[in-house]
């Protein structure tokens, strides 16, 4: 795993990844295998897991994400950000037509 922007963030940058990744590799092994699931059990089963990251990471994400968002103020970068997101905002990706 990389380091962090700042030194400072790296332990927390860490506890987040190993977080992470167990909690992805949970998440992709039966979202894999249960390909032939329906819309409504495919919903249930990413909102369960949903739950699970936030009451497993979401702590060590916000810690993590307001160590970097602070550097990012210290390093003097937080205004070139804010500058790059309205010069080109992120846009919401087009839904899917799903015919049944």
């Amino acid at each position: 795993m990389a380091d962090s922007l700042a030194d400072g963030c790296t332990s927390l940058k860490r506890s987040y990844d190993t977080c992470f990744n167990a909690w992805f590799e949970g998440y992709l092994e039966p979202a894999v295998a249960a390909g032939s699931i329906g819309p409504k059990e495919r919903e249930a089963y990413s909102k369960q897991k949903a739950q699970e990251f936030e009451a497993n990471c979401g702590k060590l994400w916000v810690s993590y994400k307001a160590c970097v968002q602070n550097a990012l103020k210290e390093k003097g970068l937080d205004h070139l950000l804010q500058q790059t997101r309205e010069e080109h905002p992120m846009k919401e990706p087009a839904t899917p037509n799903v015919s049944k």
